[in-house]
């Protein structure tokens, strides 16, 4: 078996085992929300002939969040940011891990109906792709799964809204501290701008427009 089969069958099955979570939340004849079927042969093809890509979606669910997303092994892996990803070194924003959603979620916008999960408005505030910059103590590349995994994975944004360096950090925050022993507390993580600062703060979400469609929530909320 070549380099790239093995590559591809163990993303394939990565993929589908992931997404199981994400479909048991969701019921898809009521909502628009892609199954994520074909996202493991989907994420294969891109992944072998272009850099990977992340989205951010802005979640006007019962809390505003932002959603962040990262192409890895044929599936998005996810983390909600309460404030979204700012541009200021000096801004540390949590984020908390999500359920893996499939590669098709990157070009979802819609309403997710009343009474299902995470019902509300989504928007695709930003897309584009990433390039990982992560490496170990040698300065030998380190691939981007076994740097999210070991709790530190740096990597390059070349988005509409975002471009530069950032940074994923895992760290033991109160709630996972203070879990009994096998609880289920979700570890925290840091999204953080380095590098130099490259303007525009931190986006307001009742002003954004969509990177997709150019629509706001409000008009996304009202055409579906």
């Amino acid at each position: 078996m070549s380099e790239k089969s093995g590559k591809n069958e163990r993303s394939g099955r990565s993929g589908k085992d992931a997404l199981r979570t994400y479909r048991d939340k969701r019921h898809f004849g009521r909502t628009a929300e892609p199954s994520g079927e074909g996202a493991a042969r989907d994420g294969d093809e891109k992944e072998s002939e272009d850099e990977p890509s992340f989205v951010v979606q802005i979640h006007d669910a019962s809390t505003m969040h932002f959603d962040f997303r990262l192409e890895v092994d044929g599936v998005l892996k996810s983390w909600s940011v309460p404030k979204g990803p700012s541009t200021d070194p000096q801004d540390k924003r949590l984020a908390i891990p999500t359920e893996d959603h499939p590669l098709e979620y990157r070009e979802y916008e819609g309403v997710i109906p009343e009474g299902e999960y995470g019902g509300g408005t989504v928007m695709v505030w930003d897309h584009g792709t990433y390039r990982p910059t992560s490496h170990d103590k040698r300065q030998r590349p380190v691939p981007f799964a076994q740097a999210l995994e070991k709790g530190h994975a740096t990597f390059e944004l070349h988005g509409e809204k975002l471009r530069g360096q950032y940074a994923l950090t895992r760290f033991h925050g109160r709630e996972e501290q203070d879990a009994p022993s096998g609880g289920n507390a979700k570890p925290t993580w840091l999204l953080v701008r380095t590098g130099h600062h490259s303007g525009g703060g931190t986006p307001d979400p009742r002003r954004a427009r969509s990177a997709r469609s150019g629509r706001t929530l409000r008009q996304i909320a009202e055409q579906g």
